[in-house]
């Protein structure tokens, strides 16, 4: 004899429905993850550029500019010549965070806090040494 009701039961549906909720907040917590970490890695290429345009300074003038205590807004930190403002604009950046600078005539330092803590490090520093790497927090000085 055939059966004329065809379909799934309620519980079946209810099953499926389960299973496809599970999986979406999955992908959505492993999305969440992916966008910090990309934006960790726009903030670090963007001080990667940020310390060739400072040596492009460098050569022009022989000297980092005078010395500036954690202010982008002048000397080096603003010239558009060698394209160092665009790396020291905060709305170049993810979320817009305020950016540290320092600089004395023979050193330098740039910090911009990441997007996504990694570790215990909570900012990403250039500096006129070659120092690229996280801190755990805000630079003082014109060195990493």
């Amino acid at each position: 004899m055939v059966r004329k009701d065809r379909g799934f039961t309620l519980i079946e549906l209810l099953v499926v429905i389960a299973i496809i909720g599970i999986l979406s907040s999955v992908v959505l917590a492993s999305l969440n993850s992916a966008r910090g970490k990309g934006n960790n890695a726009k903030i670090k290429a963007q001080l990667s550029s940020a310390r060739a345009s400072a040596e492009v300074w460098y050569d022009n003038g022989q000297t980092y500019g005078p010395a500036q205590t954690n202010s982008c807004a002048g000397g080096m930190f603003a010239d558009t010549v060698s394209g160092m403002s665009q790396y020291t604009t905060s709305a170049n950046y993810p979320g817009s965070p305020t950016i540290t600078c320092y600089s004395t005539p023979s050193a330098y330092a740039i910090a911009v806090p990441l997007s996504q803590a990694e570790g215990s490090n909570t900012y990403w520093c250039v500096d006129s040494v070659g120092n690229s790497k996280g801190r755990v927090g805000v630079i003082t000085t014109p060195a990493c």
